[in-house]
C-alpha cells in the first residue's frame, strides 16, 4: 500500500501534459508537422531523449497520446507490439500497407482501432485541428520503431538523418552528417512487399465503433445496488467485466485489456480492487476517486471536456471507489494491465448487499441470481 502523496503523483491532468514536436524523425517533413507526442505512462517509443513523460513506472502496457492539425500526418511506421489509437476528438484516417499503395479506414470520435504488428501504419487528420488520440502499446519493452524507406528517405532530404543506434542528426542545426556506415537501414519494398497485406474488411474486424458497443447493465456486481447502476462494455481482451454474456471484439493478446465504462449521474462503482494497474481516462463529465492509502484516504476528481481529459494510474491491490459527481453522465477508458481476465474483489459490504438483492458471483465469478448458484452441489 502506498501514501497519500505517492497517490497523488499518479494523477496525469490534461492541462500537465507537455508535449514533443520533435518525438520522431517525420519532425522534419512540412506535411507533418507541427505534431505534438504525449508520453503519459511507460518509456514509450520516442527517439528524442528530451520527451517529457508523466509516469515512467512499468505497467505492462503504454500510453501516450498525439495531436497533428487538420490535413497533416503522421508518416509509415512499424511496432512489433499492438498499437491501438483511441479517438478522443475528430476525425482521421488510419493508413496501413505502404506497400506501395496503401489501403485507409476512417474513424471518429469514441472509435478505438487497434493495428497489427508487423505491418506499416500511418495517419493522418481530417477533421479538426485540435483532434486528439490516445494511443497504447503493448509490453514495457516495445522493441521500437521502424520507419518506412519513403520516410528515411523524405528525411534525409530535409537534412535529418536516423543512425543506427536510433539518433536523429539535424544538420540544417548544424550538426554533423554521419558517415554512411552508421545510417539506419530501412525495409526495401521487396522485404515490405512479404508482409502481411490486411485488407479493409480484415482491418474492419479490428475497428470497434463506439455506436456499435454492446452495454451490460450486469457487468458488475454492484450494478443492481441503489446509488450505483454502472455499465461495461468490452473493447480488447480480457477485462473486469463480470458479465459472462460479454465478450471483446478484439481477443488476441495485447499485453492490456481496454473497456468502456459509463457511470450514471450520482452513481458509482463501489469498493473494490483488482491484483493488476488499472489505468482510467475520464471522456465525459467529472468522477471522484476514493483510493485506501498507507496514511489514510486519498480522494481526487478527474475530468473529461472540450478541455481535455484527464487520467490516472490505479496501483494493483488498492481499494477503490469511483463516483460520478459531474452533471452528465460518466464515460471512461478503462485500461488493465495483461491479457489474463481479471477478477474484481469486492468489499464485504457490497457481497452483502447484492446477496441481499439476490445477487452473487459464480464459481468463474461472473454476476448470477443467488437462487441457482445456491441449487448447485
Amino acid at each position: 500500500m502506498i501514501s497519500k502523496n505517492e497517490l497523488a503523483l499518479r494523477r496525469i491532468p490534461f492541462s500537465s501534459l507537455k508535449s514533443s514536436t520533435e518525438a520522431f524523425i517525420d519532425y522534419c517533413l512540412p506535411e507533418c508537422r507541427p505534431k505534438f507526442n504525449y508520453a503519459l505512462i511507460g518509456s514509450g517509443v520516442s527517439q528524442n531523449p528530451n520527451q517529457p513523460v508523466n509516469i515512467r513506472e512499468p505497467h505492462g502496457f503504454q500510453l501516450g497520446g498525439v495531436s497533428i492539425p487538420n490535413g497533416k500526418f503522421n508518416t509509415a511506421h512499424m511496432h512489433f507490439t499492438c498499437e491501438v489509437f483511441l479517438c478522443f476528438k475528430g476525425n482521421w484516417l488510419i493508413q496501413w500497407g505502404f506497400n506501395p499503395s496503401c489501403e485507409t479506414a476512417e474513424i471518429a470520435e469514441l472509435d478505438i482501432i487497434s493495428i497489427p504488428t508487423w505491418i506499416y501504419r500511418g495517419f493522418k487528420n481530417i477533421g479538426v485541428d485540435d483532434g486528439f488520440l490516445f494511443t497504447a502499446l503493448g509490453g514495457d519493452k516495445t522493441g521500437g520503431v521502424l520507419w518506412g524507406p519513403t520516410t528515411i528517405d523524405a528525411a534525409q532530404k530535409n537534412g535529418v538523418y536516423l543512425t543506427k543506434n536510433h539518433q536523429m542528426v539535424d544538420t540544417t542545426r548544424g550538426e554533423t552528417k554521419p558517415p554512411k556506415e552508421e545510417l539506419f537501414e530501412p525495409m526495401t519494398t521487396s522485404e515490405i512487399d512479404q508482409l502481411k497485406k490486411w485488407s479493409v474488411a480484415e482491418m474492419s474486424s479490428r475497428i470497434v465503433r463506439f455506436n456499435e458497443l454492446k452495454w451490460s447493465k450486469s457487468g458488475l456486481l454492484d450494478c443492481s445496488i441503489p446509488g450505483c447502476g454502472a455499465q461495461v462494455a468490452a473493447v480488447i481482451g480480457l477485462g473486469m467485466a463480470e458479465d459472462v454474456n460479454l465478450h471483446s471484439k478484439i481477443t488476441n493478446s495485447h499485453g492490456v485489456s481496454i473497456e468502456w465504462l459509463r457511470i450514471p449521474i450520482g452513481g458509482q462503482v463501489s469498493k473494490h480492487f483488482l491484483n493488476e494497474k488499472q489505468v482510467v481516462i475520464c471522456k465525459k463529465s467529472e468522477i471522484q476517486i476514493q483510493l485506501e492509502a498507507s496514511d489514510g484516504e486519498y480522494v481526487t476528481t478527474l475530468k473529461g471536456n472540450e478541455d481535455g481529459w484527464d487520467t490516472f494510474s490505479i496501483p494493483s491491490k488498492c481499494w477503490r471507489v469511483f463516483k460520478n459527481i459531474g452533471t452528465e453522465e460518466a464515460l471512461l477508458a478503462v485500461l488493465i494491465s495483461g491479457d489474463q481476465r481479471k477478477t474484481i474483489t469486492w468489499s464485504d459490504d457490497v457481497v452483502r448487499k447484492a446477496n441481499e438483492l439476490g445477487i452473487t458471483k459464480d464459481a468463474n465469478g461472473y454476476v448470477a441470481e443467488k437462487r441457482f448458484v445456491e441449487r448447485a452441489q
